[in-house]
Order: C-alpha cells, then structure tokens, then sequence
C-alpha cells in the first residue's frame, strides 16, 4: 500500500470517528481533492467501511481482517523489529520471500502473507497455511557467530509463548521450536541462515501460527495434535493486535539475547518448557536418541539422559514424547 494511504488511514484513525473532509486530508498530504478521492476508492476496495458526505468528509468505521503492514505498524511498539514490514495476498512461502530481500533490507524487515502455498516447517516437512492464520518472516543481521543462529529459535520460541500468554493462554514450548496448547501444537518456528564461514549475511526467522484458522481443515495427521487461538479463546482472535504485541515481546528478546548473557535466556526458555522432565525419543539427521529431557545447557542443547545414565547434549533434531515420566 502507498504512503499516501496509509497517510489517510492514520488521519482517519486518528479523528475519533469524525468526519475529514477531503479539503482538508489534501491540505495535510499536499495532494488535490481527487487524488484523496482515488486514494479513499482504493481503500475501499482494499476491504475498509469508509462512509463519506459532500457536507462533512470521509469516516472510517471500520477496517477489514487482514494484516496489512499500515494496520500493523499504526500503533507498533518496536524500535527496529518490524520498521519496514512487506503484505502478501499469498506466497509460495513468507521465508523464501525473506531470503530473496534479505541482502538488501535492513535488520528488522517483517514479510507476513494471508496464506502460503509451499509453507515448510523444519527439516523439510510442509507447513499447512490456511486463511486466517498468521505466516510471517523476520530478517535479523545478529553480529554472532555462525554456529550461535540456533539460539534465534529459542529466543523466538519465548517471545510466541509470552504473547499467547498474554491472551490468558497458558501456552509452553516443546523443545525445539513447537509452541503448544493443553498439548496441541499452535505455533512452528524455522530459522534459516545465510552465513559464509563464521560470518552471518542473515538470518530469516520464520513463525507460522494458527490464529483464526479451523484446524478441522487440516489432514487427519496434524489434525489430532493441533489447535488455534480461536478455539482456545473460543472466538477470533484481533491478528492485527496479536502480531504488534508479538513483534514487541520479540523485540524485547532479541535485545536481551544481543546485550545479555545467553544464560538468561536459556533460564527463561526452561521457564516456559513443556519437555524437561519428559520422555523423549530426539531424531537427529545421525541418529535416535532416547531418555528423559532433564535440562538445557547454557548454550541451549537439550540435556537428555539415557537410560544407561549416560547423559547427551542435543542442539537439534525432532522431538517426540513418548511418555510423561
């Protein structure tokens, strides 16, 4: 959406419901009367209930339920998360998008798309993207080590949960990167990094949450172990307000993790954990292995005891329960 438009929202945003007459937005925007009444056309078809008489001007009643980046950044609480934020109808996947701008944008650009086509959750597997969800990327510049991106998820894993928490959800993390429900995954976290040697280009940190989405669209398989904000509200969650306070408690880890010791974090991440204490099977790209979650180190690898006592440091790998101990 142009500036302009987004000029003329945040006026009519801003007048509490009273009429601005088209005289006057072209005065404040240096543009004449017809092109304010090109720009309220637009808006309108873009979805926004704008009434408008002759005598008094243009009210804005109400807004339509996408996440256009005007709506988001109205109100923004960031100081560099989200400055710059990119709206998609649809995309084949908010991460590719975000890798393809990422050397030309500044740290903190936000790609969100109503719906992906080729959504992908971690080591290659699909991430199902239905309208009403909420699919969106976010490009990080971090001056760390290579070998350190792995923390991202951990500290993107925080912020998702302390934003759903903030709903009155009693959300938790599932080691890696799953943000569960009364045990129902809600959320999925990608980190992908574009490094050369030891020197990070980028980082794109893909998150995918099922907002107002109906999870009985989804396939019997990720049917069962699923679950939205919707259902666990019990109505539709605002995603307008949702990924502003998401982005903000982002922020607020990400300038924690940049300016703390990663122990504070790793505290927190245990804090909010549904897998320390359990069972767990970990599948890593090598190998299985079994035994109980029992820790995370100060580097954030998962501490797992086996059951011969030995004791194993996992950075990465999938996570199943196989029993609560």
């Amino acid at each position: 959406m142009s500036d302009r438009k987004e000029d003329i929202l945040n006026i009519l945003k801003n007048s509490d419901q009273k009429p601005v007459s088209g005289e006057e937005l072209g005065e404040q925007l240096g543009i004449s009367r017809t092109m304010v009444w090109k720009y309220i056309k637009s808006l309108k078809d873009d979805g926004y209930n704008i009434t408008s008489s002759t005598k008094t001007g243009y009210i804005l009643n109400s807004s339509p339920d996408m996440l256009y980046s005007e709506e988001i950044l109205s109100g923004l609480k960031t100081s560099i998360i989200g400055n710059k934020i990119y709206h998609f109808d649809e995309l084949e996947s908010t991460n590719e998008e975000a890798k393809r701008l990422a050397p030309d944008e500044d740290e903190g650009t936000v790609i969100i798309s109503e719906t992906q086509k080729s959504g992908r959750g971690r080591m290659g597997r699909d991430w199902t993207s239905p309208r009403g969800g909420i699919y969106m990327s976010v490009i990080l510049k971090p001056t760390i080590p290579a070998s350190h991106a792995y923390h991202l998820t951990l500290v993107a894993g925080i912020a998702v949960a302390n934003a759903i928490r903030n709903l009155g959800i009693n959300a938790c993390i599932k080691w890696p990167n799953d943000i569960l429900i009364n045990n129902r995954k809600v959320c999925g976290i990608l980190t992908e990094i574009n490094a050369e040697i030891e020197k990070i280009d980028y980082i794109v940190l893909g998150m995918g949450i099922n907002a107002n989405v109906d999870t009985g669209m989804f396939s019997s398989e990720l049917k069962e172990g699923s679950t939205s904000l919707k259902s666990e509200l019990g109505k539709p969650v605002e995603r307008v307000s949702f990924v502003q306070n998401l982005l903000y408690e982002f922020e607020q880890e990400y300038i924690k993790f940049k300016s703390k010791p990663f122990n504070d974090i790793v505290d927190e991440w245990i804090s909010l954990s549904d897998t320390i204490g359990k069972e767990v099977s970990i599948m890593t790209p090598s190998k299985m292995v079994e035994g109980k979650a029992i820790g995370v180190t100060k580097n954030g690898a998962l501490i797992v005891k086996k059951d011969d006592g030995e004791k194993e440091e996992i950075i990465a790998g999938r996570c199943i329960y196989t029993r609560t101990s």
